[in-house]
């Protein structure tokens, strides 16, 4: 299909000496939203680390906007929010440097140009943290971080967007925040894959659902209606709230 913007074609992965994937066949075509769905341990983040190449397969193939995954270059056309990580990693720094670290990969190591900053300015925007942009990251909670990271991705101005649950532990404010920056993309015309335990305010812009067991694609097609579990992140904030529904029969 000369429209995927991404891809895996009979995809298996290890870690360590577990297998976590099994011939795993998923494409996200240009404009699509798609959720990638399943239980803890089912292989979703070992999924979509396959796709950006942080995860090497031991079988099968991967693509990015139909280049060879080894052969792809162009990093900066994708934004790449990974599993809930402290947004600074330890070192001090504010909401406007970690985000414009995000920057980087189309800037390269040249001063910023007005258009690099407008591009961060607008990121921070985005996500609802102007008011924050000069705030230590240490100083946030945790929704705020996860905030911040994908800021920092939506700073390159990326073509394709790939966020590994982003609402795990987030307080619903934060969702809401959250499904609108979503939202803003896909109204740009930016392909979106999503890691999700539950839905939740993310579930009205979801094109197509793909469910994992383990390591093996269940489903693939229209999301079924109230797919969200009762569940409350582990590491979540203490005001998060959980999404009552029941994809926990459907993961099962």
């Amino acid at each position: 299909m000369t429209d995927t913007v991404a891809a895996l074609r009979g995809a298996s992965a290890s870690l360590g000496a577990r297998q976590v994937l099994h011939g795993v066949d998923l494409a996200v075509a240009r404009g699509e939203v798609v959720a990638l769905l399943g239980a803890n341990g089912s292989g979703k983040s070992t999924a979509v680390r396959a796709v950006v190449g942080r995860v090497r397969l031991s079988a099968g193939t991967w693509e990015l906007f139909g280049t060879p995954g080894d052969r792809f270059r162009q990093w900066a056309r994708i934004g790449y929010v990974p599993q809930r990580t402290t947004a600074a990693g330890g070192v001090p720094a504010t909401v406007r440097e970690v985000v414009a670290a995000g920057r980087l990969a189309r800037t390269g190591l040249r001063p910023p140009r007005r258009a690099d900053k407008a591009a961060v300015a607008r990121a921070i925007d985005l996500v609802g943290m102007a008011d924050r942009a000069s705030d230590a990251v240490d100083a946030l909670s945790g929704g705020q971080h996860q905030r911040v990271l994908i800021a920092r991705a939506l700073a390159t101005e990326p073509d394709l967007l790939i966020m590994d649950e982003p609402m795990a532990g987030v307080d619903l404010a934060a969702q809401r925040v959250l499904a609108e920056t979503v939202r803003a993309q896909v109204a740009a015309g930016v392909t979106v894959l999503l890691v999700l335990h539950e839905l939740g305010p993310l579930a009205p812009l979801i094109d197509r659902a793909v469910l994992l067991r383990d390591g093996r694609v269940a489903h693939d097609g229209p999301p079924p209606g109230g797919l969200e579990p009762d569940h409350v992140h582990p590491h979540a904030d203490p005001a998060a709230v959980p999404v009552k529904g029941h994809l926990d029969r459907w993961t099962s």
